[in-house]
């Protein structure tokens, strides 16, 4: 193989910086990074006449640049291409798939010379400079071919675990309807039986802090659909006087519950655990904090149980396919309150059979992640030609 660079194989157009004066609600639809990482993210549009290279068509390569970097087939009608992506057009003696597997490989190391904060990107030297492995035309058809067949196998494994993830919340849900359809209980609203329910807010940028901090600052993706907080992913936290001043309404401590009140997904709950003594939250996510008389265990799961989805989902606006609960929706959730004992026992029940389901799913997880890993081998292998 000869040794080149990602400059010399193709041609990179970068995006045209869209105004937002520019969107529209008809026209082409413009690309924006989100729109290749989000499956779920909205597009702007344009019906405006701009230069033919920012137009991109079905089955262009493209490369995210800044913040989120990576490499992407478009899939869809044509659209125009915004700044910070761009349009590769390779040259007659690579193939495009080989170049797409190929930045799947680099991004890894072009994230470790990316510049900035926050918004991260990569500068155009380093990323033209990157060295890329060009064999013949045949031989990098016949890499593609091979990764392709592994990568089908590999997706083939993938769609069966998430299949069984589904059932596992197919059965996740009939686990909480046997406890919660058929009660004698009488219902009454949950404002009776909490603290005073609130959400958070969000401080300035210049008051959070990335990785470690005085007060950890919970956010919708820390939620989960096990009452579990996993605060790993991407921790956030405020300083001691943001807390008690800025967000003193907000001040979570362990034993809280904790329900997203935007999405979707709706019915993400959790249970504040003792790793710090306080806590605080964003908008998105309302705390309840139980009086005597209510389980907090019996709560989540009732937050959590799909028709009391479904129910506070009806009440709730929606704008654009995006739910938003308000807090009378959430005082006003309607609840049945069996004896404290008895809602023990419920717990116990409900703990009792999704205790294996929990096991099942723990390693369908790891299995999903060991699949993304066996993806990088092998682009890794493929392009040491050892495939």
């Amino acid at each position: 193989m000869k040794m080149r660079t990602l400059g010399t194989v193709a041609t990179y157009i970068n995006g045209r910086a869209f105004k937002p004066s520019e969107w529209e609600n008809v026209g082409k639809p413009i690309i924006r990074i989100q729109n290749l990482s989000n499956t779920d993210a909205s597009f702007n549009y344009s019906a405006g006449k701009f230069e033919e290279k920012y137009l991109v068509h079905d089955e262009d390569l493209l490369f995210a640049w800044s913040a989120s970097l990576g490499a992407h087939i478009w899939k869809g009608e044509e659209a125009w291409l915004n700044q910070h992506i761009f349009r590769v057009v390779p040259n007659e003696d690579i193939s495009r798939d080989y170049l797409y597997f190929y930045l799947l490989t680099v991004v890894a190391d072009l994230y470790s010379k990316t510049h900035g904060s926050g918004m991260v990107h990569i500068t155009k030297a380093p990323f033209m400079n990157t060295p890329i492995p060009v064999p013949p035309l045949p031989e990098q058809k016949r890499i593609v071919a091979r990764i392709e067949e592994l990568f089908s196998e590999l997706d083939n494994g993938v769609e069966t675990l998430k299949k069984t993830k589904q059932q596992l919340a197919v059965y996740r849900q009939s686990v909480l309807k046997a406890a919660f359809a058929v009660t004698d209980a009488p219902f009454r609203r949950l404002e009776e039986f909490c603290f005073f329910i609130t959400k958070g807010t969000t401080p300035k940028k210049a008051a959070m802090f990335s990785g470690a901090g005085e007060i950890p600052f919970i956010k919708v993706y820390n939620l989960t659909s096990d009452n579990s907080l996993d605060f790993s992913i991407n921790p956030t936290f405020v300083n001691e006087e943001t807390h008690k001043e800025f967000l003193g309404r907000s001040i979570v401590y362990p034993g809280d519950v904790l329900m997203n009140i935007v999405g979707p997904p709706m019915g993400k709950v959790s249970i504040v655990p003792d790793t710090y003594p306080e806590w605080n939250i964003n908008q998105a996510i309302a705390r309840f904090r139980c009086l005597n008389g209510l389980c907090n265990k019996y709560l989540a799961y009732f937050l959590g149980y799909s028709d009391t989805i479904r129910k506070m989902t009806s009440k709730a606006k929606a704008t654009a396919g995006q739910f938003n609960l308000t807090l009378e929706i959430c005082r006003n959730i309607q609840i049945p309150i069996p004896p404290i004992e008895k809602q023990k026992q419920i717990v116990v029940e409900i703990e009792s059979r999704l205790s294996v389901c929990d096991s099942i799913e723990k390693t369908v997880d790891a299995a999903l992640q060991q699949a993304e890993s066996m993806r990088q081998s092998i682009l890794k292998k493929a392009f040491e030609g050892r495939l």
